[in-house]
């Protein structure tokens, strides 16, 4: 009895397993059915309406990769934004396709010739939280119904021709922070909206009358204006207008009459008052032509702004953003005029801004200063860097060329730069490079540098390696930005001295950069990960220390490990592992050029510093030396083994 019962439940054990399984691989299918329908809804929606920007989608592909305008979930199953502003779309938006993507919160068809009508079918749409269609040609009325999309966030319909009334049912829109209706055809009166969220208000330039609501009487006048006048028949609480506390009055019996003195006093401090404001507006003026030399003026000195203008007025209205093929950002050069920016700092070749786009987008821009380069051979450069793909090489996105602007974009790194988490502010709440990340750190970028070096027939230099051009990728390794850009700048105008430091002995005379030029900043790169100071930095008396001369110095001299980070000491048993980083710095920053390594067998000397297997896995390989730790005199005196670098 008790065999059968074991038997019976080995049968429902297995039939159990076998329906779990089933109900796995049919959810995986129908994931992978989903998307396919995403997939398709996209290419009826383009493929019916006429566009005349090429879209480079590759049907072969995943939509969910370099699909232009695409972006889909984390873990790749559904298509939730779809960002197409400037394509040229001319028609209205074909009935049942965008209105398939179920799971779209992003949509931004902004900047284009669409017409018709409001598509009723979006009301399928019912995960929206951005919805961006302004700079079109929608007509009839708006939606009745905007309860369908209760995540709605922005919500931008403005320079259109909708008509009719504005509909009630906006103000059940609880997250609305931003609407903007404004350059319509609307008309009636202003309903009540009570948004208590809503931050951004634009109803201006409509056919709207009657009275504006006491709920949206918080917003400034210039909001309602270009309709009825009577609109802005109401007080502004946060008005400029002061009212003085009101005093007795006294009269005087001097009243109505003016002594000679007085009069005298008033027209010399007239005058004086008049001089001084001149001068004061001179002073402006000059200001003025300083800050908005860069590339988002404005509050450009405080970090954030919104520019209107990023180019000088003679550039030529022709000239566009050149995206490269696979690039899957949406966006052209007006909407970096019109984008939030931060100035991110002025580096070598130029200043960086961290510019944040209306849906959400963010990216690096770079103003180029002292290109030397003409447009054909600026243009060909950035090809050449453009086509690098690889993960430890920060991608260029998009350049821009005009005979007074040159600007390149790419993408952005919220944890900001080695130099910056090295060097950042130090306190309590600060947390240290630990040895793990400066590995990472160090054989990223030494991979990201050796492609670039392969790159062009093996001729392409980066030109201008620092720690503040190190990023740390999704992957937690180094990533080199700035590549290529030495090239193409005025030889008389580089601006070497910003990056002395880093720079190799031989650029101060032939002001050209090389790849054993590279070698050597990467060096420099290094021994700043071990020691914890700046390539140039002082002491407490003042005093101007070269890191490089410092460490050889310090290994010639006293051969104490004092050369190593202290925040790098609380770790055990890395002391082997750091005295053959050093070695392998040590190399990198020989005198001589021909002496230094190659890249290529840079990377392969650093794969085998890794000698115990730790969380890197297989990204760092673990074989290596295992006997015990050298003296740091001795092993920092070893020439270090040449290696075969592995045919490119």
């Amino acid at each position: 009895m008790v065999k059968v019962l074991s038997f019976r439940f080995l049968k429902m054990e297995g039939w159990w397993i076998l329906s779990l399984g089933f109900l796995i691989g049919m959810f995986l299918l129908s994931e992978g059915t989903v998307l396919e329908n995403d997939k398709q809804a996209l290419l009826d929606f383009v493929n019916q309406l006429p566009h005349m920007r090429p879209l480079y989608w590759d049907t072969n592909s995943s939509v969910c990769k370099n699909w232009t305008g695409v972006g889909c979930n984390e873990d790749g199953s559904r298509v939730i934004a779809l960002r197409l502003p400037g394509v040229g779309f001319n028609g209205p938006i074909p009935n049942n396709t965008l209105s398939r993507l179920t799971a779209l919160q992003i949509l931004s068809l902004r900047s284009n010739g669409i017409n018709g009508t409001f598509p009723m079918d979006f009301g399928n749409l019912k995960n929206l939280s951005y919805l961006y269609l302004h700079y079109n040609n929608f007509s009839g009325p708006l939606p009745f119904d905007f309860s369908v999309w209760k995540n709605l966030t922005s919500l931008n319909l403005s320079n259109n021709r909708f008509n009719g009334t504005i509909p009630s049912s906006i103000s059940g829109l609880s997250h609305l922070t931003s609407l903007n209706l404004a350059n319509n055809s609307l008309s009636g009166t202003i309903p009540d909206l009570q948004l208590p969220n809503l931050q951004l208000l634009n109803l201006s330039h409509n056919n709207l009358i009657g009275t504006v609501p006491k709920s949206l009487q918080r917003y400034p006048k210039n909001v309602f204006i270009g309709n009825d006048v009577s609109l802005l028949d109401y007080p502004v609480s946060n008005s400029s207008v002061v009212s003085l506390p009101k005093q007795p009055y006294q009269k005087s019996k001097n009243d109505g009459k003016l002594s000679e003195r007085a009069l005298l006093g008033i027209i010399v401090a007239s005058s004086v008052i008049g001089i001084l404001g001149f001068g004061f507006l001179m002073v402006v003026c000059c200001f003025r032509r300083k800050k908005e030399d860069g590339l988002f003026p404005g509050k450009m000195e405080k970090g954030d702004m919104s520019p209107e203008k990023a180019i000088s007025r003679s550039q030529d209205a022709n000239n566009r953003l050149v995206f490269f093929e696979g690039c899957n950002y949406a966006f052209d050069l007006e909407d970096l005029l019109r984008a939030s920016a931060e100035v991110l700092g002025k580096g070598t070749f130029g200043m960086a801004y961290k510019a944040i786009l209306e849906d959400a987008t963010t990216v690096v821009v770079k103003r180029l200063k002292d290109v030397g380069a003409g447009k054909k051979e600026f243009e060909q450069q950035m090809e050449v860097v453009g086509s690098i793909k690889h993960e430890n090489v920060v991608e260029l996105r998009a350049y821009y060329y005009s005979k007074d602007e040159k600007l390149t974009v790419s993408d952005y790194f919220s944890e900001g730069s080695v130099a910056a988490m090295l060097h950042g502010k130090r306190g309590e709440n600060r947390i240290p490079l630990d040895w793990d990340t400066r590995l990472r750190i160090s054989i990223g970028a030494a991979r990201g540098i050796a492609r670039i070096h392969a790159e062009n027939s093996g001729k392409l230099v980066h030109g201008n390696i620092k720690s503040s051009n190190i990023f740390l990728n999704s992957k937690q390794f180094g990533c080199v930005s700035d590549v290529g850009l030495s090239t193409i700048m005025s030889s008389l105008a580089h601006p070497v001295a910003r990056a002395a430091g880093f720079r190799a002995p031989e650029i101060t005379d032939t002001r050209k950069a090389t790849q054993p030029s590279d070698v050597y900043s990467f060096g420099v790169l290094l021994l700043e990960l071990l020691t914890g100071k700046s390539p140039i930095h002082t002491t407490n008396g003042d005093e101007i220390i070269h890191l490089v001369r410092w460490v050889h110095s310090v290994v010639r001299e006293e051969w104490t490990a004092e050369v190593f980070d202290l925040e790098l000491l609380r770790y055990p048993n890395i002391e082997e592992e750091m005295v053959e980083m050093l070695q392998i710095a040590m190399s990198c920053v020989v005198r001589m050029p021909d002496q230094r390594p190659k890249m290529c067998e840079v990377v392969k000397m650093i794969e085998n510093v890794r000698v115990r297997p730790t969380g890197l896995g297989n990204q760092l390989s673990s074989e290596g030396k295992t006997e015990s730790s050298t003296p740091l005199a001795a092993a920092a005196a070893t020439p270090v083994p040449e290696t075969q670098c592995d045919s490119q």
